[in-house]
């Protein structure tokens, strides 16, 4: 008999991270557990990565529908319990992910965790004041990194350009592939002028420049930027993915690209759906993580890592947390791998 369980679990950030939606200290999540009584000591971990604020199941309702989730395994076919989270983004991605450890995976093979398929990520700048910033993309470019992103938005625009400025002066764009991302922060009226001004430091993208659900006013972005425009939180926004809202929004909007992130796009089914519709508009695409973690993470990677892709991928390094779970993750340089002999360490949990 399947079984299932679930434990809250808190992240505490090193430092405050700041977006243009305000300063995390902490990040919120739910360890969720599988097993089979016909395979004693075999177990599949997932993570319900909420995302307060951002997050389209933010809901007080959530632990209860979780619960109820878990409840309801090996009482009916495990399918049947990921419909009923069809508009529970964040829960449904725990659920698939434990699903596919407790089966190895089989769903979506590559060589990841055997260490064999490292993937290339880009080194991710969180906001902060101009020093700050600075001394950021300097540790990533010591790090090795060759494509940055740049989270931007919070603090005083020309500033913002200046630290642009000052990274284009010494590297040019063959040798680094600037990112940024706006998290929605311009007002419709001001991104085009934004995004000239943007234009001049040969930037690879802009993610989300204007708030989700403005799907006209992001349409004529996209239609007239000088600037690749990659759509996020418009995403994130949807309840609920199905082939017909994705070819909807995708044909409405005509982005240059769009972002996934899987615990926040319907899981790795309603990521699956993006995939296919931006593959059918020649729209490109990348995979992100949404500060999950190592459980999280490394289902994102090994998801990635069967879509073989090739270009530099979202996906975060586990380094943000004083208490992430320890794990054969690892980064070295801009490729974020698996150590095969490596261990993962699970701290001991209130389960539910």
């Amino acid at each position: 008999m399947l079984r299932a369980r679930y434990a809250p679990y808190r992240l505490l950030f090193k430092e405050p991270s700041g977006t243009s939606r305000g300063i995390m200290t902490y990040k919120e999540c739910y360890m969720v557990q599988l097993s089979d009584d016909t395979h004693p000591g075999r177990v599949g971990w997932g993570e319900c990565a909420l995302f307060r604020g951002l997050g389209s199941d933010d809901s007080p309702e959530y632990e209860r529908v979780l619960a109820e989730a878990c409840s309801l395994v090996g009482k009916c076919p495990f399918d049947e319990v990921l419909q009923r989270l069809d508009e529970w983004t964040s829960i449904r991605f725990g659920f698939e992910t434990a699903w596919q450890e407790l089966n190895a995976w089989r769903d979506y093979p590559s060589r990841f965790d055997s260490g064999e398929q490292p993937i290339t990520i880009n080194g991710l700048v969180w906001m902060g004041d101009k020093a700050t910033m600075l001394r950021r993309i300097e540790e990533k470019l010591n790090a090795g990194f060759r494509c940055v992103k740049l989270k931007i938005g919070a603090i005083d625009f020309d500033a913002e350009l200046d630290l642009l400025r000052m990274v284009r002066n010494r590297f040019s764009r063959n040798e680094i592939e600037l990112r940024v991302d706006a998290n929605g922060a311009f007002a419709p009226t001001e991104a085009p002028r934004k995004l000239e001004a943007l234009s001049h430091y040969d930037l690879h993208s802009i993610e989300q420049p204007i708030k989700a659900g403005l799907w006209e006013d992001m349409a004529r972005l996209c239609a007239c930027t000088p600037i690749p425009i990659a759509l996020d939180e418009e995403l994130v926004a949807c309840r609920k993915v199905t082939p017909e809202l994705a070819a909807q929004m995708l044909d409405t909007i005509k982005p240059q690209y769009i972002i996934l992130k899987p615990s926040l796009t319907g899981g790795l089914s309603g990521t699956n759906e993006w995939i296919k519709a931006a593959n059918a508009r020649s729209i490109g695409w990348w995979i992100t993580s949404a500060l999950e973690s190592n459980v999280g993470l490394a289902a994102i990677a090994r998801y990635t890592a069967s879509l073989h892709t090739t270009m530099p991928q979202g996906l975060g390094t586990g380094a943000l947390y004083t208490n992430n779970i320890s794990s054969p993750l690892c980064q070295e340089g801009e490729v974020l791998t698996y150590r095969p002999q490596g261990e993962w360490q699970y701290p001991e949990l209130a389960w539910k």
